[in-house]
């Protein structure tokens, strides 16, 4: 038997300087087009935000370095990953601040998943890397 219907959610990770409102529209576009003429096909966007960077020479990046170094024993690598968190954009719009993130996740802990989990002493060391932050942020 096979189904009348089919649903898929689909996200898309933006990087700076998209206009989520323009993916959608071309994402929507897109599917639209290589659809074929037999299938009937409906794309409903749902919600998003504008992609974000922090800059590493902004100070309170510079005290969550500090914090990180101090709690464990390493100065972190400066990467750029991608998550979905439209107020951070936001807040830089309205408020016209930065925003920091900290984060303490492992790609072994399944981020999202049914089986998400976090070390306990990875817990730890991310409640002294923010009380370390809040120490150096000046």
């Amino acid at each position: 038997v096979l189904p009348s219907k089919a649903y898929a959610k689909v996200s898309c990770r933006l990087v700076p300087h998209q206009d989520h409102h323009k993916i959608s529209r071309l994402f929507a576009d897109y599917i639209l087009d290589i659809a074929p003429d037999s299938v009937q096909v409906r794309v409903t966007p749902m919600h998003g935000g504008q992609g974000y960077v922090c800059p590493i020479t902004l100070p309170a990046y510079q005290a969550a370095e500090k914090g990180f170094e101090k709690a464990f024993g390493k100065k972190p690598l400066a990467v750029r990953r991608g998550g979905s968190i439209p107020i951070i954009s936001t807040f830089e719009q309205v408020l016209g601040i930065k925003t920091v993130l900290m984060g303490f996740g492992l790609e072994s802990n399944a981020i999202h998943s049914p089986n998400e989990n976090i070390p306990l002493d990875i817990f730890r060391k991310g409640i002294e890397a923010v009380v370390e932050f809040y120490l150096n942020y000046k």
